[in-house]
């Protein structure tokens, strides 16, 4: 629906000020009585009957953003430009934002070119407090390309070095080029994308943008303008006021010019932590700010438009809209209902809008489920915020402000951190790290050797042993090969090569997983006997709790959701492990199957580790279940022995549906009138005597568990059948990001960040590992902010007393909880949104993650301020871990990083403490593939009728390597070859990335994957070399090789030598497959000879000299 257009056509007086603007030169109008994003509509309406550019000036960040979201309603993005300032908090920190630099810069770029093109500029004080260069040094800093236009290769490289870009191996950030052969990729600071040029001779082939997550082209161009950061090529007398790159004709809209000069005026004398001041005592940075009265100067040529209640500049002209705010409904549907027909009794038309069509059908169906007349007009398009307009009698109503939800803004940032290099940073490979040979045991990565076979060369992987023994692995068999995963920190004993201790340890670590597997798939068998209760479908008050949901449900959470449903209207007892990151949304799951259970008159109970958590979870339900026939209660030691006997006595009536307690709930003295489901929150923080109780009760009842430490997909595939999973992988779409910063320990930063947060009314933790200086911490803390109420908080302290301490601080009778990390384990407090983690360079990545996901829990911007010494004297890898958790303040982003050490503690949650051992001392990876043998051997001897026969709906379709669909009989084929197999240094020269591309290689399954590796290879490093083609291969080769039973390969001297399975007894040799490859021998007898030497099968074949030749041999067997 375009509203702008109704204010065009529609509005009796809108046309009339739009002409006043028109004629009179240099105007100075008031306008009033605009509410809610109708201002966008207003706007836009005024942008398109004028015709010429207008700059909005909004009074804050967020203001703006969510005001250029809406403008996409009635625009192309080509038209809006966003103009954002260069610092991520300006005035405190001098720390740049890379992806507010390039939408600078790509702002400038736009107003400098395309002068005669009318723009929607948008933008905010702090923006324009930055001077910006003159238009014609943009235009000097400026390189263009054409395609098939004649370049001087180092020419352009030179030309870049001296603009400024940096050189690397690869493209990941604006401002750095690399040179691969005769391609160039280059990031401009102007461009979404990243340049991809590629050179033949001295003339340009072609132009491609590239995604820098994959390094894969996106789109061929014609021509590209590359840019610097204006900023550092711009002389201090060479800039000026944004408004002098404006055109003349411009026009200027402003929510408040008084407020936009105090602004600017602050920012000359704000402490922007990190400088210095100079001598004379003014601080460097203020070169490059605009002063108040020059801003003033700038701006006056302009025709300006005010919207405040008090003009800067004295108005001639004066216009007011009756426009009001949507009313607060407070999720209250019969109040939403009311207001419906009220408007529409009124005159009004109605609209409800949402970007989410799922949401405005649930909406829909509330809403005629309460009245059938109550009829509105539902959007699909995204707008901010609702309004109510007299003059055109319209209602525009916002999905997300009907459920109180935070919106988060559609404008885009295409220009984040990128997530993926960060993330191999800390996976790859580095000379010195652990790694982990599945035959050899824990080893130490030397690097990567060339060796010379025959002639030919060929690149190792080099291990290193205990007592400096090396072995040789080929690239061939990389897939044999892992990076050790352990716990943070510490680092594994390192093997002695060939002395047996790795195959015992393998072998005990099998055993212990094989008994834990056998008993899961037990009690799963069990279970399945066991008769249970089977819930109805969904009911209508089951819907409307659904929709009141004041987030948006993510695909994994609707799927949960639904799992969960499904496993409860099953006929036997459900075992549900819901599994998700913090502030994923499973406590909602957890409500909505209890609702379900009370709506079948059926009881809940929910058992939680602590007190806090009891009297948390029954806030949390209560409010949800508020105005829904369901009674919510809880028993802890707070309560006092009469209420409790009180509380049991209706429980046994009937008369309480949800009982929520600690692990009194599985007393003797408690008993239910009708019991028909457990949720376990954290039930790996429960006792072994706790867990055979759960267990006795799980055979009878559905059973809901809940953790917050993520299964690993790994896992999962191997689990299935054993437990019923339902994992939550994507974050809530529509949380604030938490800002994320890293400060050495700094006086102002800490009485900044506890000031602002009191003042907005809300509460801080402050993390400190070390109990001996809490006191010390809290003595700083009341100096710096005499007003706020500390109180400290740490595990050693009596269980009684730190509850208390907790409870008062939920209760709001203290401002800062100092504290060690045991605010980590599940404490919400909603109201507490900014953390200071000291030491922080101390903390492992998932618990980094995990502590900053205390705050920012709701609609409330969060703060993580981390702690550390001056950066200099931290390790490579504190800074890499630091960097990592500060650049994707995203929730939810920094998940994957967090995930070596969560994979660790999920395998242990799961499959009991014991295991993380076994995992310290063989490694993740290892333990996983051990892990997967044992199951698949379960289900094929001792549990084979139970899975022949069910195919489990609650579960992710089974691999199709599968043991049970597809039968291998041998897990792994060696190749050794003299051929010149290997990526040439030439091709690409950084070793780290060529490992990386070994590994990936290896690990491909199928032919698709093949293809579009080799495709990869092209586009990002020109024309596929004949070894690089070889090397792809040997990969078919293995694969085919496997099918066909073959244990090893060797292709040497011309020949190529086929070596059968050893164990003679092995089915193999009974099966169709080894049936079918005598029959092609038989069939061929000049091609195969076959014999058999020291009890082994030998084939060979003559006139090998390419790994092409060799997949062709095979193809005849597999064919014949």
């Amino acid at each position: 629906m375009d509203f702008s257009a109704l204010y065009q056509q529609k509005h009796p007086r809108f046309l009339d000020f739009i002409s006043s603007i028109k004629n009179k030169p240099n105007a100075r109008a008031k306008v009033s009585g605009i509410a809610g994003s109708s201002r966008s509509a207003i706007c836009s309406a005024f942008f398109k009957e004028i015709n010429t550019s207008c700059v909005f000036l909004l009074n804050e960040y967020e203001d703006a953003a969510y005001f250029a979201s809406d403008l996409l309603n009635y625009f192309e993005e080509d038209s809006i430009v966003f103009f954002p300032s260069s610092y991520r908090r300006p005035g405190h920190s001098i720390q740049e934002d890379a992806s507010h630099i390039i939408r600078r810069t790509e702002a400038l770029k736009r107003l400098t070119l395309s002068a005669d093109k009318p723009l929607l500029v948008v933008t905010y004080p702090e923006a324009l407090a930055e001077r910006v260069g003159e238009a014609g040094q943009l235009k000097k800093s400026m390189i263009t390309l054409h395609s098939n236009e004649k370049v001087d290769l180092a020419f352009l490289k030179e030309t870049l070095k001296e603009l400024g870009f940096e050189r690397s191996d690869f493209v990941i950030s604006p401002g750095q080029y690399s040179v691969r052969g005769s391609i160039v990729d280059v990031y401009s600071f102007s461009a979404k994308f990243p340049y991809r040029i590629d050179f033949f001779g001295n003339e340009v082939d072609s132009i491609r943008s590239f995604d820098l997550e994959t390094q894969l082209s996106v789109d061929k161009l014609d021509k590209i303008d590359i840019l610097p950061d204006l900023k550092k090529n711009s002389g201090k007398g060479n800039m000026v006021s944004f408004f002098s790159l404006l055109p003349p004709d411009s026009v200027v809209w402003a929510e408040s010019l008084t407020d936009t000069f105090r602004q600017v005026n602050e920012l000359q004398k704000g402490h922007w932590i990190g400088l210095k001041p100079e001598e004379d005592g003014r601080l460097p940075i203020v070169d490059y700010l605009v002063d108040e009265e020059s801003l003033i100067r700038s701006i006056q040529p302009f025709k300006i438009i005010e919207t405040s209640s008090v003009s800067f500049f004295k108005s001639e002209i004066h216009f007011e809209f009756s426009i009001r705010h949507q009313p607060n409904l407070n999720k209250n549907f019969d109040l939403l209902v009311s207001s419906v027909k009220q408007y529409k009794q009124d005159g009004y038309e109605v609209y409800i809008c949402s970007d989410q069509p799922k949401q405005l059908v649930r909406i829909e169906d509330i809403v005629k489920s309460i009245d059938k007349e109550a009829a509105f007009v539902p959007l699909e398009q995204s707008v901010h915020e609702g309004f109510i307009d007299e003059d055109l009698k319209i209602a525009v109503f916002t999905e997300h402000q009907i459920f109180g939800r935070y919106q988060k803004i559609r404008y885009r940032n295409d220009f984040a951190a990128n997530q993926t290099f960060t993330l191999s940073e800390i996976t790859d490979l580095h000379p010195g790290d652990f790694i982990v040979h599945i035959d050899h045991g824990v080893g130490r990565f030397g690097g990567i050797e060339k060796v010379e076979i025959n002639g030919h060369w060929q690149e190792v992987i080099k291990l290193v042993y205990r007592d400096n023994d090396v072995l040789y692995v080929s690239i061939h068999s990389l897939h044999r090969i892992s990076k050790y995963k352990g716990k943070d920190g510490e680092p594994p004993s390192v093997h002695k090569l060939g002395s047996g201790a790795w195959q015992k340890t393998k072998a005990v670590a099998k055993s212990k997983v094989k008994d834990i597997a056998k008993d899961l798939i037990a009690l799963y068998a069990k279970r399945k006997e066991s008769p249970g209760f089977a819930y109805s479908p969904d009911s209508f008050m089951q819907e409307e709790l659904e929709a009141s949901f004041i987030y948006e449900d993510t695909p994994d959470q609707e799927k949960a959701t639904m799992l969960v449903k499904q496993g409860m209207e099953r006929d036997y007892p459900m075992d549900m492990l819901v599994c998700g990151d913090v502030g994923f949304g499973k406590t909602e799951i957890a409500i909505r199957a209890a609702f379900k259970a009370v709506a079948d008159n059926k009881q809940v109970a929910v058992l939680v580790p602590t007190t806090i958590l009891a009297l948390q979870h029954f806030k949390t339900f209560s409010e949800r279940l508020k105005g829904f026939p369901c009674k919510v209660d809880f028993i802890s030691r707070m309560r006092k022995p009469k209420d409790i006997r009180e509380i049991l006595k209706k429980l046994k009536e009937g008369d309480i549906n949800i009982l929520i307690g600690t692990h009194k709930l599985l007393s003797k003295d408690i008993e239910f009138k009708d019991l028909g489901l457990l949720i376990i929150d954290e039930e790996q923080k429960f006792g072994v005597a706790m867990k055979e109780k759960l267990k006795q009760l799980k055979l009878n009842i559905d059973t809901l568990t809940l953790t917050a430490t993520p299964i690993p997909r790994t896992l999962q595939f191997s689990l299935m059948g054993a437990r019923d999973l339902a994992i939550i992988n994507t974050p809530p779409p529509n949380r604030h990001p938490i800002v994320t910063e890293v400060h050495s320990f700094n006086e102002t930063i800490i009485r900044e960040g506890i000031m602002y947060e009191l003042m907005r009314g809300g509460q801080v933790f402050f993390l400190n590992n070390r109990i001996a200086n809490l006191s010390d911490l809290q003595m700083v803390i009341r100096k710096l902010v005499p007003e706020a109420r500390t109180v400290i908080a740490h595990g050693q302290m009596e269980p009684e007393k730190l509850e208390e301490i907790i409870l008062d601080f939920i209760d709001g009778q203290y401002d800062v909880l100092i504290a060690t990390a045991i605010i980590e384990s599940g404490i919400d407090i909603s109201n507490a949104n900014t953390i200071f983690i000291n030491d922080a360079h101390h903390f492992g990545l998932s618990d980094l993650h995990q502590l900053r996901g205390r705050v920012g829990r709701s609609n409330k911007k969060a703060f993580c301020y981390l702690l550390t010494p001056p950066v200099t004297t931290l390790t490579s890898e504190a800074r890499r871990r630091l960097k990592a958790i500060e650049d994707f303040s995203e929730l939810g982003s920094g998940f994957s990083i967090a995930m070596q050490d969560l994979d660790i503690r999920g395998a242990g949650n799961l499959l009991g403490a014991e295991q993380s051992g076994f995992i310290a001392e063989i490694g993740y990876e290892t333990y996983q593939r051990i892990l997967n043998e044992a199951i698949q051997e379960l289900k094929e001897s001792d549990f084979k009728d139970l899975f022949y026969n069910e195919k489990t709906e609650t579960q992710i379709a089974q691999p199709s390597s599968n043991v049970l669909n597809n039968v291998m009989y041998i897990t792994d084929c060696q190749i050794d070859t003299d051929l010149e197999i290997l990526i040439p240094e030439v091709y690409v020269e950084s070793i780290t990335e060529r490992i990386k591309l070994y590994r990936e290689l290896d690990n491909l399954q199928t032919d698709e994957d093949l293809a579009a590796f080799v495709s990869r290879l092209a586009d990002r490093f020109g024309p596929v070399p004949q070894s690089c083609t070889d090397l792809i291969d040997v990969v078919r080769l293995r694969r085919m090789a496997l099918q066909l039973g073959f244990e090893r390969i060797v292709l040497k001297n011309k020949q190529m030598v086929i070596y059968f399975i050893a164990n003679q007894k092995s089915p193999y040799y009974q099966s169709p497959v080894f049936i079918g490859v005598l029959n092609a021998v038989n069939k061929n007898p000049k091609v195969f000879r076959m014999k058999e030497s020291k009890d082994k099968l030998i084939m060979s074949v003559d006139n090998i000299s390419k790994v092409g030749q060799a997949i062709d041999v095979i193809r005849k067997l597999n064919m014949d």
